[in-house]
């Protein structure tokens, strides 16, 4: 069994297919989703699909590219509804160096805040990054020694789609977070297997980011979940162990972090 440990099913994209989506998932093996909202609205979004869809599970915060739908009274939006029982994560969130829509100093300090927020609820994170993997990694540390309580097993959250090198992520596994890998770690020119040999299959998970990303063969097209063992191979062959020990390894990380009502077997 494999969990998807982001993908946005709410965009646009999956409008008209989405329940052939989720079945053509499941049919490749992959059988629980874990859907990030970029802002208030699409949190209200993805959390109405958790409630149609029970294989659906949710995270809820500001993206960094989604700031300028950022306000106090917004944040108390996503404050309640990180109450939902389905909401298992605060993000998408953190800081994008590469589109720059937003001052950094200001990204960093609304990824803080919603940091913050995580801390209140005693929800892990997921963190997006581009261009600007150690200032978040820095962030994310200070919290976690600021607020040790934060999470009693120490599973404070998972940077998403990660682009850092392999002393960077054992930084974060120290901290209690992980990475994960979506479809570029089958592109040819890609570093993340290499980095991938480094760090091992311990702490990481498996991810889409459909609509985007898509693996090889699918690439340029639109991606979707069923396109977890793709990638999954791809870490298998890198590492030179099994699908089922990357399927083993990663789905039990999901889990755990997420704290999700499922079991392995």
């Amino acid at each position: 069994m494999f969990i998807d440990s982001h993908c946005h099913l709410f965009y646009p994209d999956f409008h008209s297919d989405l329940s052939e989506v989720i079945a053509r998932a499941q049919q490749a093996g992959v059988h629980y989703f874990v859907v990030p909202a970029t802002n208030h609205h699409t949190a209200e979004e993805a959390i109405r699909l958790a409630e149609q869809y029970p294989s659906i599970f949710v995270a809820v915060g500001f993206h960094p590219l989604d700031l300028k739908e950022y306000s106090e009274e917004r944040l108390k939006a996503i404050d309640a509804l990180a109450s939902h029982p389905r909401v298992v994560a605060i993000g998408e969130i953190g800081i994008d160096y590469f589109y720059d829509t937003s001052p950094r100093e200001y990204q960093k300090e609304i990824f803080a805040r919603q940091i913050e927020l995580a801390v209140r609820k005693n929800l892990p994170i997921i963190v997006h990054t581009r261009e600007s993997v150690q200032d978040a990694i820095d962030i994310v540390i200070a919290c976690a020694e600021k607020f040790p309580e934060w999470r009693d097993d120490g599973k404070r959250g998972v940077f998403h789609c990660f682009t850092g090198d392999a002393q960077q992520a054992q930084t974060l596994f120290e901290h209690g977070f992980l990475v994960s890998f979506p479809g570029p770690i089958t592109f040819k020119k890609s570093t993340m297997p290499e980095v991938l040999k480094e760090i091992g299959i311990s702490n990481i998970m498996v991810e889409t980011d459909s609509p985007f990303l898509a693996p090889v063969p699918h690439r340029g097209k639109r991606n979707e979940p069923s396109y977890i063992p793709l990638i999954a191979q791809k870490i298998a062959e890198t590492l030179n162990i099994s699908v089922d020990e990357v399927a083993e390894a990663t789905t039990a990380n999901a889990i755990e972090l997420f704290r999700l009502p499922l079991q392995t077997t």
